[in-house]
């Protein structure tokens, strides 16, 4: 039977490390020897397993102790892989279908992760008509829902401005900050909203997204300050008093998205010239699945990797922050591949600790946060030369297209790409994921041995990217579940055991915050596209079945 281990903390390093096996409840454990998980079927009584967590001791200190964790039924567990699950059509007039869904499973409580999609559509006067821009970005919170949420509301907004900038004048710098813009976007027509993005060059269209995204950055984080430099008056700044700003109406609205943070991948497809860009700010990554025709006849699918794990373990992070800071700091700027020893990814939003240098974050703590009894933690003990985390992203272009008859064996075969936060990625490879894809799109059903799958659903490598993740071990034994007509909520199933109907259960019946130890929030969406024929544009929301 599969073992559960604990995984990495996106925060802080692990601490302890376990070796976990499932024995009856009545066995014994060896003085000294390492923690178990038990696991016990009873039939006068609920399921239940011991589990070892960690707690605050009477010391204050932190200690090993075994909580009976209740073994949900798997009909339960199956309806909170679909709960958040949605799916979506968008046919426009002649053009290709596209297909996109999106699932969610919480690990921590709330759900730290969140998500986003947008379809602006050209209008009539737009030269580059017919055609649409398609937005999907998922985003993965740490330390706080704050940002991530926040994100989820103004980022592909955001992009879109910055993209409406350059058509109306690519050499205009914006006077006001991307805030105030973004407001007047949010109230624009239709028709203006339709025009948010029509330039063609891929250079400059990756250098508006990138823009997009360090100024939106800059605007979280410089909020606060903006705040408490409008609120001190003549007699404050003369004696260097700091104000108590802790009941201001922004206080807590402007400081908890600066200092939680999160990673953002983008993907933007344009349709009228068969453009796609991501832009991945973290370590979420973007897979997408490229149908080719094989001698034999039959097709496989090819795995590209269109984003980078940027993480301290990606050598070229490694390089690139190590080129950023004074050279007596190269040596621990990235401590087992995290920064400074603490955050796992190198790029995020907000992370205020590792942007602000230490005074601001010890002013703003004193104004806005210690009134409100939730002061800032200090910054890292080796911080020196602040900031050791950025969010601008790393942008990359690839022409898609769309299949026809003569291309494929299967008319209106789709192709397809998969953004998802780390969580997922956590627990499969970029393999894994085109091939249980590609399966989900030929019609498998039931139960695969994980040793069948390659022959059902032949992939080939193309570009892997960079691997920033902790190694996984590979197990080659087991199943895959085909069970989920949702192909996002689909691949959170396959996570986290897929055909094991007992280890499904026991990852997801741990509650928070002991599930953390175990497994992470996971966001998937999948965008799917083929050649249609349809007579009227429309977008349809279906809610998940259970």
């Amino acid at each position: 039977m599969r073992i559960i281990r604990p995984r990495h903390s996106r925060l802080a390093p692990r601490q302890w490390m376990y070796r976990n096996a499932w024995k009856p409840i009545t066995a014994a454990v060896a003085v000294g020897g390492p923690a178990y998980v038990y696991y016990t079927s009873r039939s006068d009584r609920q399921e239940i397993f011991n589990l070892p967590v960690k707690v605050k001791g009477a010391d204050g200190r932190p200690e090993m102790t075994t909580r009976a964790i209740p073994l949900l039924p798997i009909e339960q567990l199956v309806a909170r892989i679909r709960e958040r699950a949605i799916e979506n059509t968008h046919s426009p007039p002649g053009g290709p279908i596209w297909k996109f869904t999106t699932a969610a499973l919480a690990s921590n409580d709330p759900i730290e992760d969140a998500n986003a999609h947008q379809v602006i559509q050209r209008d009539e006067s737009d030269p580059s008509a017919p055609g649409d821009y398609l937005f999907f970005a998922v985003m993965d919170g740490h330390g706080g829902r704050d940002t991530s949420q926040l994100l989820s509301r103004v980022l592909i907004k955001a992009v879109a401005l910055e993209l409406s900038n350059l058509v109306t004048d690519p050499n205009a710098q914006p006077s006001a900050g991307i805030m105030q813009k973004l407001s007047s976007l949010m109230r624009a027509s239709p028709s203006q909203k339709a025009q948010a993005a029509l330039d063609t060059h891929p250079l400059r269209v990756s250098r508006a997204i990138e823009s997009a995204f360090t100024k939106l950055d800059t605007e979280l984080i410089s909020a606060p300050i903006q705040i408490l430099a409008n609120n001190l008056d003549a007699e404050a700044r003369k004696n260097k008093v700091i104000p108590d700003l802790s009941q201001h109406p922004l206080a807590l609205t402007s400081m908890l998205p600066a200092i939680s943070g999160s990673c953002a991948l983008m993907a933007v497809f344009d349709t009228a010239h068969k453009d796609l860009y991501v832009a991945c700010t973290g370590d979420s990554r973007a897979v997408a699945g490229v149908w080719e025709k094989t001698a034999d006849g039959k097709g496989q699918w090819r795995v590209e990797v269109l984003s980078e794990d940027q993480t301290g373990r990606n050598p070229n992070e490694l390089k690139r922050l190590q080129s950023e800071h004074p050279k007596d700091e190269a040596d621990y700027v990235v401590r087992q591949g995290r920064i400074l020893g603490g955050l796992e990814p190198s790029r995020a939003f907000g992370d205020a600790r590792y942007k602000w240098p230490r005074a601001v974050q010890n002013t703003l703590s004193q104004a806005f946060l210690v009134g409100n009894g939730r002061p800032l933690r200090p910054p890292p003990t080796l911080f020196k030369t602040p900031p050791y985390v950025i969010a601008r992203p790393v942008v990359t272009h690839r022409k898609f297209d769309f299949p026809t008859d003569t291309e494929t064996d299967a008319p209106g075969a789709p192709r397809f790409l998969v953004l998802a936060t780390d969580g997922l990625w956590d627990e499969l490879s970029s393999e894994d994921v085109v091939s249980l894809v590609g399966g989900h799109l030929a019609g498998l059903k039931g139960t695969i041995p994980k040793s069948d799958l390659p022959t059902l659903v032949p992939t080939s490598a193309g570009y892997l990217g960079i691997d920033g993740k902790t190694k996984r071990k590979e197990d080659a034994s087991g199943s895959w579940a085909f069970a989920d007509d949702n192909v996002s909520a689909h691949l959170i199933r396959n996570a986290f055991g897929g055909g094991n109907e007992t280890r499904l259960r026991q990852l997801l019946s741990i509650p928070a915050p002991y599930s953390r130890r175990y497994r992470d929030d996971i966001t998937v969406t999948v965008v799917m596209w083929e050649d249609g024929k349809e007579d009227a544009a429309k977008v349809t929301t279906i809610k998940s079945k259970l």
